[in-house]
């Protein structure tokens, strides 16, 4: 049952950030399998569902904590996945970045956008350009690029 519980909060996390969601998700199928391959008993198992909980309500807060809106949050997320950014240019620049990228998205998306290549194209563009104007580190663009463009489409799906 509480396994149900934490994927049902999972989906809810996936609606406003994909990375977090993701994350939590990984978490719980290896708690999932560990115990099912029996390397955990059932009261570690508990123990290891109740501390996910625990991390996703206090994930929940984090952005307050950063700051930084939900949306702004979700796309810091999806930036700070590569460690050379986060050392090379620090927290507050990272943070910028996020807002920026929050206002060049809500300005980009159209009812369509991410059904029309060409609007798409568009975006990804605009989320180059941004990371560029930043110097954000190249090695892993492309992946961040896709990761915020993904995270653009579900702003657009659920609001």
């Amino acid at each position: 049952m509480l396994r149900k519980l934490l994927s049902d909060e999972i989906r809810t996390v996936q609606r406003t950030n994909l990375v977090q969601a993701r994350r939590f998700s990984e978490q719980l199928d290896d708690a999932i399998n560990r115990y099912t391959n029996r390397a955990l008993t059932t009261a570690e198992i508990i123990a290891e569902l109740v501390k996910l909980a625990k991390q996703m309500r206090d994930a929940a807060r984090r952005h307050e904590q950063l700051g930084l809106s939900v949306a702004e949050a979700a796309l810091y997320d999806a930036i700070v996945q590569n460690d050379a950014a986060v050392l090379q240019m620090g927290d507050a620049t990272l943070k910028r970045i996020a807002v920026d990228l929050v206002w060049a998205v809500q300005q980009s998306v159209t009812i369509d956008w991410s059904v029309k290549e060409s609007v798409r194209a568009a975006m990804r563009a605009k989320v180059r350009r941004l990371l560029a104007k930043y110097d954000y580190p190249p090695d892993q663009e492309d992946k961040a690029v896709e990761l915020i463009l993904e995270q653009a489409e579900l702003f657009a799906a659920h609001g």
